[in-house]
């Protein structure tokens, strides 16, 4: 962000008018989509995201018990108005009519395309119909009454229309855009969990509250829902086509090798972090050539930051000296019929049960040191090895996401038990904040 940006009045209009459109969802993209294609999404994105960063901005500036007044929040709201005032203001392609028409879903006769049919590769974006206040907790979270049947999402098999080269160039110069957006709010978490700790130390509070901690549900599952957007769009129009990969998405995404490379990682930060030779084992039971529709990257972070917490648990409750006798880490995963499930079991004492409620509140950590670094710029899952109290929370909310869930079940004075469930991509719906 450059230092001296400020929200005029007139931005401040803009945001608020655009802030009074609902958010939407959309469905555009197929496997290698042409540049046609490409160009409607450009126009879906650049029509979609001003609403959600304006709903974001509109928020910011308005949440309560002055908590909208912290410095780090105050950053975060300027990124936020930034990204949208960059994106209303990006020029507008000139198409000549008959290339406008060939875009046009609805298109005359005369114009020769095959018919829309039931994209068999669409999972691109999903749609529901969340109110801006809707809960994120409870049993009906993946029980949505679904805005877009699934058989009436449809795509545009535009591949066969010759595209001027200006079509080209506007989705190439707005990728370029969306990337330079992307990483301005690489450290977003971070600096709201800054700024929550601002507020915190403020109000000499100990926990923050129920409306606080909706609001950052709220917020950070719209984040994940912007830059999946984002992603998306970026590696459709920068990355080599390839066979099992629709934008970030794999289609046949294995789950023993993300759940093995995360493991491997857990234990070197583990054993970086405790200055040891051998962490504590973990034992992965998972069929080798179990795939499904996902994106590794989100599932290769909500184990990582499940199996840090484990490992640290067990290295905290029978100290560093008891490298050779650590009891293993159990990992079991379990393909059903509507959902895949990872179990992660450790020995590493549990949870009081007055504390469970607690487990799920942003900003509550048993470790000691709870501040982080003003020029702090780690992305999600980044944090040190101690954290600061977002791995569960954030974790669920990535699991919700695709319509999945993470549940804690603990046996105080022995272990905990973690299940992720995975909900199939090509039955859920992206949850709109």
């Amino acid at each position: 962000m450059s230092a001296g940006f400020r929200i005029t009045p007139a931005l401040w209009d803009k945001i608020h008018h655009f802030a009074s459109f609902p958010q939407t969802g959309d469905g555009l993209f197929g496997q290698n989509p042409g540049q046609g294609t490409l160009l409607k999404a450009s126009q879906f994105l650049a029509e979609e995201l001003p609403v959600r960063l304006a709903h974001r901005v509109k928020e910011l500036d308005e949440l309560p018990h002055n908590l909208h007044a912290m410095p780090s929040i105050k950053r975060v709201k300027n990124w936020y108005a930034q990204s949208f005032e960059e994106l209303i203001t990006f020029p507008p392609i000139v198409l000549p009519l008959n290339v406008r028409q060939a875009l046009m879903m609805s298109r005359p006769d005369d114009i020769a395309l095959p018919e829309s049919k039931p994209n068999p590769n669409d999972l691109y974006t999903h749609t529901n119909n969340l109110g801006n206040g809707a809960p994120l907790h409870g049993n009906g979270f993946n029980n949505l009454k679904l805005r877009v049947p699934m058989e009436r999402r449809y795509f545009a098999n535009t591949n066969n229309v010759q595209w001027p080269p200006e079509v080209q160039d506007y989705n190439k110069r707005f990728t370029k855009v969306l990337e330079h957006i992307k990483s301005r709010h690489d450290p977003t978490v971070t600096t709201v969990a800054q700024g929550v700790l601002e507020w915190k130390r403020s109000q000499n509070a100990k926990h923050i509250g129920l409306d606080m901690q909706a609001w950052l549900d709220r917020f950070y599952l719209s984040r994940i829902g912007i830059r999946f957007l984002i992603g998306q769009h970026v590696a459709l129009n920068t990355q080599q086509a390839h066979e099992d990969y629709v934008g970030i998405i794999c289609t046949k995404a294995n789950v023993h090798d993300i759940v093995q490379e995360a493991i491997e990682n857990a234990r070197f930060v583990c054993e970086e972090h405790y200055a040891m030779f051998k962490g504590p084992p973990v034992q992965l039971i998972c069929p080798k050539e179990l795939t499904f529709p996902y994106v590794p990257g989100h599932l290769s972070h909500i184990c990582f930051e499940l199996l840090k917490n484990s490992l640290r648990a067990v290295v905290e409750r029978f100290g560093v000296d008891h490298e050779e006798n650590f009891p293993p880490i159990k990992v079991v995963v379990v393909e059903g019929k509507e959902d895949i499930t990872i179990k992660i079991s450790d020995e590493g004492g549990g949870i009081p049960r007055s504390a469970i409620p607690l487990i799920w509140t942003y900003m509550y950590t048993t470790m000691e040191s709870q501040s982080l670094d003003t020029n702090f710029q780690a992305s999600d899952f980044k944090a040190p090895m101690a954290g600061f109290g977002y791995g569960l929370p954030l974790s669920r909310l990535y699991a919700r996401y695709f319509g999945g869930d993470l549940r804690l079940i603990s046996m105080d004075g022995f272990g905990t038990d973690l299940y992720i469930h995975l909900n199939r991509l090509s039955s859920s719906r992206e949850p709109l904040p």
